[in-house]
C-alpha cells in the first residue's frame, strides 16, 4: 500500500515499510519505557483455588455446574464470557500485528512482549471462571471453539497507521470493559483480578497512544485520516463471537460498556490527550478528516445522550415496579 501526504508535498510517498522504519526509534523508546514501568505478576495468585472442585468426566466425584454455584452477578457472567472470548483470540491478534509490524527489531520485540502479557489475561480469567464455577464450563468451551474456529481479521489490516490508531482506542476500550465488569461482578476476587488485567491494558494503550502521537508528527494528514476512519467505523474485536449483539446490548444496559462510556471514557481521552481536533497546518485531506471527526464526535455525543435518557427511564420503571 502506498499513501501520499499532501501536507508533506506530492513527492513524498509513505508506504507501510517507510512508516515502520520512521517510527522504529519511537517504538524502541516506548518499549524501554514500558519495560521499566510494567510489573510481572502471577496469574495463579489471583485464582480462588480453594473454591475449586471436580467437574463430571474422568472423576467419580465430579459435580455438575449449576447457576446457583456462581458468586457472580448475571451481568458479570455475561461480560466475563465476552471478555474472555475476546482474549481467547490472541493467536489471531498476534498473527495480525506480526504481519503488519514484523518480527524483527524493536517492533518485533514489542509484538512478542505484548502477546506474552496478553496471554496472562486469558489464563487467569479462564482459571478464575472454572475454579469459582462462575459460568457453565461446557457452554464456555463450546463458545470458545465456535469463536476461534471463525478466526479474526482486523478491519484495519490494510494499513499500519489504521492499525496503530485502532489499538490506541481498543486497548483503552478493553481496559474499561474489564474494569467495569469487575466492579459489577459482585465478587471482590473477580474485581481484583480484572483490576490487575486493566493495569496491563492501560499500559498497552499508552504505548500505542504515544506511537500514534509520533505518527501525527511525521505524517499528520495521513494519521488524521486513519483516526477518522477508525473512530467512525470502530468495532470491538469480539464482534464475531456467538451471540455478541445480544450480549453487547445487555452490557450496554448494565453499564459495562455502552455509547456514553465509549464516547466519554474511550474516544475522548485519547483525542484530548493528543489534541487531535486542535492540530493545525493540515493539508486539504487532513483538514477534511479532522472536520468529519469533530462532526462525528458531536453526533455520537448526541446519540449517547439519547441512550442515557432511555436508560434512566428504564431504571425509573424498574424502580417503580419494585416499589409497587
Amino acid at each position: 500500500m502506498t499513501l501520499t501526504s499532501p501536507h508533506l508535498g506530492s513527492s513524498t510517498e509513505w508506504t507501510d515499510a517507510r512508516l515502520l522504519y520512521a517510527l522504529e526509534e519511537v517504538v524502541e523508546k516506548e518499549l524501554n519505557r514500558h519495560l521499566q514501568v510494567t510489573k510481572d505478576w502471577m496469574p495463579h495468585e489471583y485464582v480462588p483455588w480453594s473454591d475449586a472442585r471436580n467437574f463430571p468426566g474422568l472423576f467419580e466425584d465430579g459435580e455438575a455446574w449449576e447457576p446457583a454455584q456462581s458468586k457472580v452477578t448475571d451481568i458479570g457472567r455475561i461480560a466475563l464470557v465476552v471478555n474472555l472470548l475476546t482474549e481467547d483470540n490472541l493467536p489471531s491478534y498476534h498473527h495480525e500485528i506480526a504481519t503488519l509490524f514484523g518480527r524483527d527489531g524493536a517492533w518485533g520485540t514489542w509484538v512478542h512482549r505484548w502477546t506474552a502479557e496478553e496471554g496472562r489475561h486469558g489464563i487467569v480469567m479462564r482459571d478464575y471462571l472454572l475454579a469459582s464455577r462462575a459460568v457453565d464450563p461446557d457452554k464456555l468451551e463450546q463458545f470458545r471453539m465456535a469463536h476461534m474456529s471463525e478466526g479474526f481479521e482486523s478491519d484495519n489490516r490494510h494499513s499500519m497507521l489504521h492499525s496503530v490508531a485502532y489499538v490506541a482506542f481498543q486497548e483503552l476500550a478493553t481496559r474499561i470493559s474489564h474494569r467495569n465488569t469487575g466492579r459489577q461482578s459482585g465478587d471482590p476476587v473477580c474485581d481484583r483480578m480484572l483490576a490487575r488485567i486493566a493495569l496491563d491494558e492501560n499500559l498497552h494503550m499508552i504505548f500505542y497512544r504515544n506511537l500514534l502521537g509520533a505518527a501525527f508528527e511525521i505524517a499528520p494528514d495521513l494519521t488524521m485520516q486513519a483516526v477518522r476512519d477508525v473512530v467512525v467505523n470502530f468495532r470491538m474485536p469480539g464482534h464475531g463471537m456467538p451471540g455478541f449483539e445480544r450480549a453487547a446490548a445487555q452490557m450496554a444496559i448494565g453499564e459495562i460498556y455502552n455509547m456514553r462510556i465509549h464516547h466519554d471514557d474511550v474516544l475522548q481521552p485519547v483525542l484530548r490527550f493528543l489534541k487531535v481536533l486542535q492540530i493545525e497546518g493540515l493539508g486539504p485531506d487532513g483538514l477534511r478528516a479532522q472536520e468529519e471527526l469533530g462532526l462525528y464526535m458531536d453526533g455520537l455525543d448526541g446519540e449517547a445522550s439519547k441512550f442515557d435518557e432511555r436508560l434512566a427511564a428504564r431504571k425509573a420503571r424498574m424502580a417503580a415496579r419494585a416499589a409497587g
